[in-house]
């Protein structure tokens, strides 16, 4: 994509864009993706972090913290954009809850201050609709936050991430397995992490978005079902799902939440998804970054990831 000019004034291409999160998974696809657009990156780093991969990158590294306003505003001088990718809740950071809160204010404070021309947020699916799931929630008041101060911002608003759920036991393709938590036949929408990270990057000079809250996805909702299914036919073989009930964790949740919040947010999300509201359109994605990954299209590059090999469709 060869995007030239946007509402907010032409792209300083001399200036670096600021990766928030460069040293986690989804911020170090980001990273590689803004440096195979040709440019330049500076990415934020708590100080201690090892930071020596995205140094070897050619990476400009600035120090600071999500609670440093300070540290931030420095890290954001003289940037041309900002991507944060950065998340408490998914981190399981011991500071979740104020990075969700304080951190994302700080953030959308610091690019105000500083000035850059796009803040593109990595916010998540419905997150409007969602006041009891807090992680969830916390990105629309972020998304608010920006627009409250003015900032020029695009937010894109991805589906879960499936590569990182089915493999959290591990390779699910090689034990024929997938796990899930609660109705494996419930659809809603799913993503690849590097599809993202490509969004994310491409987002910086897109025409046209600013402001513009856009959900991420595939053609169509799916099941953990389907997927299975889908796999099974890629794969040649039987691919299971193994369904874990979700009563016992909102049960759980309800009665430990205030002693343990990242449990009773796990629970709120659950039953969220478990509604089959959790879908996106995806007409926006399609008119900004073309078209949409089929779940078919998508399965496949991850499976091939993993290295199996996979059959033509019919």
């Amino acid at each position: 994509m060869d995007f030239t000019q946007q509402e907010t004034g032409p792209m300083n291409e001399t200036a670096p864009v600021l990766v928030v999160g460069g040293t986690g998974h989804l911020g170090s696809l980001v990273v590689d993706e803004l440096l195979a657009r040709g440019k330049k990156v500076r990415a934020l780093v708590r100080p201690g972090s090892n930071a020596s991969k995205l140094e070897s990158k050619g990476v400009e590294i600035a120090r600071g913290d999500m609670l440093d306003l300070d540290s931030l505003v420095a890290a954001m001088t003289g940037a041309d954009a900002v991507i944060t990718t950065a998340a408490g809740y998914t981190g399981r950071n011991k500071n979740a809850t104020e990075i969700d809160t304080i951190g994302n204010s700080n953030l959308a404070e610091a690019a105000h201050q500083a000035g850059v021309r796009r803040f593109v947020l990595t916010s998540i699916l419905t997150s409007d609709q969602t006041p009891d799931v807090s992680h969830f929630w916390h990105k629309k008041l972020a998304e608010d936050k920006l627009e409250q101060l003015g900032v020029p911002f695009v937010a894109l608003r991805p589906g879960a991430f499936l590569d990182q759920i089915t493999q959290l036991g591990g390779d699910p393709f090689e034990k024929k397995r997938l796990m899930w938590f609660g109705t494996k036949t419930v659809p809603l929408t799913f993503v690849l992490t590097a599809d993202l990270a490509g969004y994310l990057a491409a987002a910086v000079d897109a025409p046209g978005v600013d402001g513009q809250r856009i959900d991420i996805g595939w053609d169509r909702p799916v099941s953990m079902q389907n997927i299975a299914d889908i796999a099974t036919r890629l794969l040649g073989a039987k691919v299971k799902v193994r369904a874990v009930p979700t009563g016992p964790i909102r049960a759980i949740g309800a009665v430990a939440g205030p002693f343990l919040p990242l449990f009773k947010d796990m629970s709120a999300m659950l039953a969220w998804l478990g509604t089959g509201k959790y879908v996106a359109d995806t007409t926006r994605q399609r008119e900004v970054f073309g078209p949409v990954p089929t779940a078919e299209d998508a399965l496949k590059r991850f499976i091939t990831h993993l290295g199996h090999p996979t059959r033509d469709q019919t």
